[in-house]
């Protein structure tokens, strides 16, 4: 079977699930994939303490926001589950199945565009908020054989996510710290130089502006761990939203 890629997407706000600019380059990284077996996607909606994954046939689709209009929360994004998946991920993890999650946000709002026919399972795998950054990457780590099995490993969050600085106004310029971190977590995956992902502070001046809490890059960390040696890069939707959300996606193999 052949290796399936691992992917992370920017995602942004939830409202990318109605369309804009985003949307048709999610579609096209779906259509250059094809229909893996499943995915098991690590949101940075999904906090426990301890680790979980989803072991229902039909996961529910999580409305986990407020005040975006009747239209988004009305939404469904009606994709399986998969058991199978969920009991081998927790086989190689140690995760508890459960059936108290579903799909949130992070992961429906981008992959209502990668897969729109919601016919490719998929189980997300909580973020354990007991880990420290260097454990979650070696957590991921274990999940490297489901590639060759036929299954995507996918994150969901943002390198830069500052919403305290966000800027309202269309075409908003990044802020200077904002790009730069960006482009350093880029140099690192082009680098394959994973020990300065997990210690992002060092990554740039003013990392801290661009990470003030760390839910949304942790899933980064899922995505780097499965580069192997030499294993092609590619960033896709490479660019900063109102100033201080990152968008940049990036595709291993």
């Amino acid at each position: 079977m052949t290796r399936q890629p691992a992917l992370f997407f920017g995602h942004g706000s939830p409202m990318n699930a109605l369309g804009g600019p985003y949307g048709p380059v999610w579609r096209a990284v779906g259509e250059s994939v094809g229909k893996p077996k499943g995915v098991v996607m690590v949101s940075a909606h999904w906090e426990t303490r301890g680790l979980g994954v989803t072991a229902m046939e039909r996961p529910k689709t999580i409305h986990d926001f407020g005040n975006f209009g009747p239209e988004l929360q009305a939404m469904q994004y009606p994709a399986p589950g998969s058991p199978e998946l969920a009991a081998r991920v927790a086989e190689l993890t140690g995760a508890i199945q459960t059936d108290q999650w579903g799909l949130d946000h992070g992961t429906w709002s981008v992959l209502v565009h990668v897969w729109p026919e919601a016919d490719v399972p998929v189980v997300q795998l909580s973020l354990n908020r007991d880990l420290t950054a260097r454990q979650h990457y070696e957590l991921a780590r274990s999940l490297r054989s489901l590639r060759d099995e036929g299954y995507v490993i996918a994150g969901s969050g943002d390198f830069v996510h500052n919403l305290r600085t966000w800027k309202r106004a269309e075409g908003a310029e990044p802020y200077g710290w904002a790009t730069d971190f960006n482009e350093a977590v880029k140099a690192a995956f082009m680098r394959g130089d994973h020990d300065a992902l997990i210690d992002w502070v060092g990554l740039a001046e003013n990392a801290r502006m661009s990470v003030p809490t760390d839910e949304h890059y942790l899933p980064v960390l899922y995505v780097a761990a499965q580069q192997e040696p030499g294993e092609t890069v590619s960033f896709f939707n490479d660019s900063i939203d109102g100033g201080s959300i990152s968008m940049t996606g990036v595709r291993i193999g």
